[in-house]
């Protein structure tokens, strides 16, 4: 008997793979299917997990940070660059000036963000607010302190920045 929560789990596990197929495609999964009698959908979070677990203690919480805040946003910027939308491309510009702005920052004060508490799983929190698509956060970031701290030493520069409004 199946916890029902477990099962629950599951079934969206199992709902999961048959959305992206391509995941429990490869033979060896069938295979081990069969010849143990335990569902794929066991497999998939047992490998999950260890290759979870192994990118964790290879490269630590900075590594699984770093592939938060990077992968997503880069997969998501090669499909706005091939969309030809003018809101995805101005999205995804923006949140790479945001974690341009906050890589710099961030490199500066290094040794203060070692004594936070919790820093990683703050900054993984505080990057996904910046680019899931029901906060968009670096829109926000970007209009309210990068683009009014920034934008008048440009002019003062003599470098005028598009007049297009971010919102």
């Amino acid at each position: 008997m199946t916890h029902p929560k477990l099962e629950e789990a599951l079934v969206k596990t199992d709902a999961f793979l048959a959305k992206y197929p391509s995941l429990s495609q490869y033979e060896h999964l069938k295979e081990l299917e069969k010849k143990t009698g335990y569902h794929k959908v066991y497999f998939f979070i047992l490998f999950s997990t260890l290759i979870s677990t192994a990118i964790y203690f290879l490269g630590g919480a900075k590594l699984v940070t770093d592939l938060v805040s990077f992968l997503y946003p880069a997969y998501m910027s090669f499909k706005a660059i091939d969309s030809g939308n003018p809101t995805e491309d101005t999205q995804w510009l923006t949140y790479w000036v945001v974690f341009s702005f906050f890589s710099i920052l961030e490199g500066t004060i290094a040794p203060l963000a070692d004594s936070i508490p919790f820093y990683f799983v703050l900054k993984v929190g505080f990057f996904i607010w910046l680019y899931h698509p029901k906060f968009l956060g670096a829109a926000l970031v970007y209009s309210q302190i990068i683009k009014p701290n920034v934008v008048p030493y440009l002019n003062s520069l003599g470098v005028t920045p598009a007049a297009k409004k971010v919102e």
